[in-house]
């Protein structure tokens, strides 16, 4: 029987001065690819180095994570922007973590958006359009890590960019397979029991119970534990601990 791998990816280098989210280091022990933050949600020059520093050490790989210009927001607020504006902001993020991570002794090798971005342009065309043609514009080789059946995913790859597919362990699906707004309650699983039922099935058996009990059909490169929450260093390990278990290799998608 063939032995199942998937990728393990988490957000990091979100601590800005002197408000610190997450432990990078604890987390990048546990996964095999980090979403460094670009500066512009979150996360300052030297945090973004010192992170990519960490994950360099570590053998594991760096994306970057470019979101909404929203640093009181974290990123978690839908910005009308025009098409241009956000190619440009996001052609710069992704060369701040580019800049940072060389400075690092490491790179950057993929590039997934933040929050309300990475929500919004699985539905919205016209700003899937400007992410795509950011990542164009840098480097094409770069795979763009996105929802699975969204509208980023259908633009990015008839523009040629190798699309990687994630799901979530951490967080509640719609029917739609959508994922539950953070304004709603139950929209992230704390419950490691939850987190661990919830990416074993889809890690092995390729589904996503909804929040309305319907069984969703996933089938997915990476799946993604959120850095910020309080008890994320704790459900790292015990991701890790429970996909080895059932006999799934941990390895990065690049």
């Amino acid at each position: 029987m063939p032995t199942i791998t998937i990728d393990l990816n988490s957000d990091v280098g979100e601590s800005f001065g002197n408000w610190s989210f997450g432990n990078d280091q604890a987390i990048i022990a546990s996964v095999s690819s980090v979403n460094v933050a670009g500066g512009f949600h979150a996360g300052d020059p030297s945090g973004i180095r010192a992170t990519c520093a960490a994950a360099a050490a570590a053998g594991v790989t760096v994306g970057a994570h470019p979101g909404y210009r929203d640093l009181a927001g974290f990123g978690r607020r839908f910005i009308d922007m025009v098409p241009s504006e956000l190619t440009d902001d996001v052609i710069y993020q992704i060369g701040a973590v580019q800049a940072l991570a060389a400075a690092a002794g490491t790179a950057v090798r993929y590039v997934k958006p933040h929050g309300a971005l990475y929500n919004t342009i699985a539905r919205h065309p016209e700003q899937a359009r400007a992410v795509t043609e950011a990542i164009l514009a840098v480097d094409p080789s770069l795979p763009l890590m996105v929802l699975p059946n969204s509208e980023i995913a259908r633009v990015a790859s008839d523009a040629g960019l190798r699309v990687v597919t994630e799901a979530f362990a951490d967080r509640a699906y719609n029917a739609d397979g959508s994922l539950v707004s953070r304004t709603l309650p139950g929209a992230v699983l704390h419950s490691v029991d939850a987190v661990i039922e919830q990416v074993l099935r889809i890690a092995i058996d390729r589904q996503v119970r909804a929040i309305d009990g319907t069984l969703i059909d996933v089938s997915v490169d990476s799946l993604c534990l959120h850095g910020d929450t309080p008890e994320a260093v704790s459900l790292a390990g015990a991701i890790r601990t429970a996909l080895l278990g059932a006999g799934v290799s941990i390895r990065s998608f690049v």
